[in-house]
């Protein structure tokens, strides 16, 4: 039987709404006004960073929602929910899905990801867990481990894939192929044309993030054509 929140998600939108510190709509309030557009807008779910903009987008939006939190340490260059401690505090206020860097790198503290990851799974079993991955064998490893969604998050984000022409297409099509396991599309998508092209590979579902909520991005994307 098919898991409800995944039914719920499947082949929409995923809208990630998310603003670090030094970012001109750093606000959780800001984030849950974006989410209520999102909402509006026919998004099915919403990626979410920190609890706290997780707990004020969930006042206002009641769409299935996936929790990550960002935090550098110095030994890793590992940032998507990178240790036990971020593990812990999402799943004080339960995301719909927990996602977490689910690449080759070695997470804070030496850790590798095989034994991160079992001891996440012992301690949460029930919940969802989604990881972002940047290449097609993180993927299949990922599925072996028990993870229940593979992510095309990281493509271009590691030091190993940085000069991968995004959206991959044939990334995500290999993804669906090969790991058994929904993947949700994300990294690189800009226009409702490459969405299509995205959908059809097969994906479970895909995250726009940049593209819809990043307007000093956006903004740049339009300047550069009138400085070039």
């Amino acid at each position: 039987m098919e898991n409800a929140i995944l039914s719920k998600i499947r082949g929409g939108l995923i809208v990630s709404c998310q603003a670090l510190e030094n970012e001109p709509l750093h606000s959780s309030y800001i984030m849950q006004r974006m989410a209520v557009a999102a909402m509006r807008g026919g998004a099915v779910g919403i990626r979410a960073n920190t609890v706290e903009d997780i707990l004020k987008i969930r006042e206002e939006v009641n769409l299935p929602l996936i929790g990550i939190i960002k935090r550098k340490y110095k030994d890793s260059d590992v940032m998507i929910t990178p240790t036990m401690s971020e593990i812990d505090e999402l799943m004080e206020v339960k995301p719909d899905i927990l996602a977490m860097d689910g690449t080759d790198r070695i997470r804070p503290g030496g850790e590798i990801l095989e034994d991160f990851f079992g001891k996440v799974r012992e301690k949460y079993p029930e919940q969802l867990f989604m990881a972002d991955c940047s290449t097609l064998t993180e993927g299949v490893r990922a599925a072996k481990m028990g993870f229940d969604i593979i992510g095309t998050t990281l493509r271009g984000y590691t030091s190993y894939t940085k000069d991968a022409v995004l959206p991959d297409i044939d990334l995500m099509r290999s993804m669906v192929k090969n790991t058994g396991k929904p993947v949700i599309a994300e990294g690189g998508i800009w226009t409702p044309e490459q969405l299509g092209r995205v959908i059809r590979t097969g994906v479970w579902a895909a995250v726009i993030g940049t593209a819809i909520t990043r307007p000093k991005d956006i903004t740049e994307k339009f300047v550069k054509v009138l400085t070039t």
